[in-house]
């Protein structure tokens, strides 16, 4: 028996030895679905050992980041794009080098978020005192966009505290915040 991608295909079989009356060859084929749980579970067995604490980081980062989107995406966003109306929303109108420094996030990067969520109206930008400083305030249409986002943000942030307990959602809080201003120090 050989076994290709999950999949396992059992010896050929004449169709004939299966059904006298037909002669052609066929192929057994068996599959398994896995159900959601049982994937979660066999993914996290699949997780080895990182040497280092930024691949630890990057890789939890990207498994939370799932998380949120998969919710937020049933109100059309992403969390990025959630952090960045709840930033606004936060502190009414900040210019850009404000909002990367907020989120210790390359200017670049916040300039295409921003650019998406200009497009969409959910925010609108006006010039500062100084004519290269331009400054970003939600909208309308941002507010509600963050109204209509709350409730799927909260069931990714339910999630995961379901699985970490109250206890390890403190010490995850506290202990990112600590990792933060360690290596934003070193």
């Amino acid at each position: 028996m050989r076994i290709m991608q999950g999949v396992s295909f059992g010896e050929s079989r004449s169709k004939k030895e299966r059904n006298p009356g037909l002669t052609k060859k066929a192929t057994d084929v068996y599959t398994y679905t896995m159900r959601p749980e049982a994937l979660e579970k066999h993914a996290a067995a699949a997780l080895f050992d990182l040497p280092c604490a930024c691949q630890n980081l990057r890789r939890v980062t990207r498994v939370v980041t799932r998380i949120y989107d998969q919710e937020l995406r049933k109100a059309g966003l992403e969390i990025t794009q959630f952090a960045l109306l709840t930033a606004l929303a936060a502190t009414e109108e900040a210019n850009q080098k404000r909002l990367s420094e907020g989120f210790a996030m390359d200017s670049t990067t916040l300039t295409r978020t921003l650019r998406l969520l200009l497009k969409q109206g959910w925010v609108r930008v006006r010039r500062g005192k100084d004519r290269r400083e331009r400054l970003f305030r939600l909208t309308q249409a941002g507010k509600r966009k963050m109204a209509e986002a709350q409730h799927y943000w909260e069931r990714a942030e339910q999630r995961l505290r379901g699985e970490l307990g109250d206890e390890g959602w403190k010490s995850m809080k506290q202990t990112v915040s600590r990792i933060t201003e360690a290596a934003m120090a070193a």
